[in-house]
């Protein structure tokens, strides 16, 4: 029955993150759902850990979260910049990924910590 959940949670993310690209311009769509995703995922440990059940915590981070963030699609976009000759286009925008997300979950972390600790 658990996977029910991280299906039904991972299709909504997939679709949240197919309408994002669709609105923001390539390739931050994809960067941008991958720290948005980062920073609800700090949040979501926090309160995971704290007080939630474990088929909710299935469907939001294994699912919905992993679902919407993906760095299949953040290594292809990278790829494809890198191959169309913008190489320092495609540097900063693994460098500025892979930092944002960092520094989002971290945030995500720190704010739900300040809210349910």
């Amino acid at each position: 029955m658990i996977y029910l959940y991280i299906a039904c949670g991972g299709a909504l993310g997939a679709c949240l993150r197919y309408m994002t690209t669709q609105f923001v311009t390539f390739p931050f769509g994809t960067m941008g759902v991958n720290v948005l995703g980062s920073f609800i995922m700090g949040i979501a440990f926090v309160y995971v850990d704290l007080r939630i059940d474990s088929r909710l915590a299935a469907f939001v981070m294994t699912g919905l979260l992993g679902g919407f963030t993906t760095f299949s699609a953040f290594s292809l976009d990278a790829y494809k910049l890198w191959e169309t000759g913008r190489s320092m286009l495609a540097l900063g925008y693994v460098s500025l990924s892979v930092t944002g997300a960092l520094v989002a979950v971290v945030l995500g972390i720190a704010l739900a910590r300040g809210l349910w600790a």
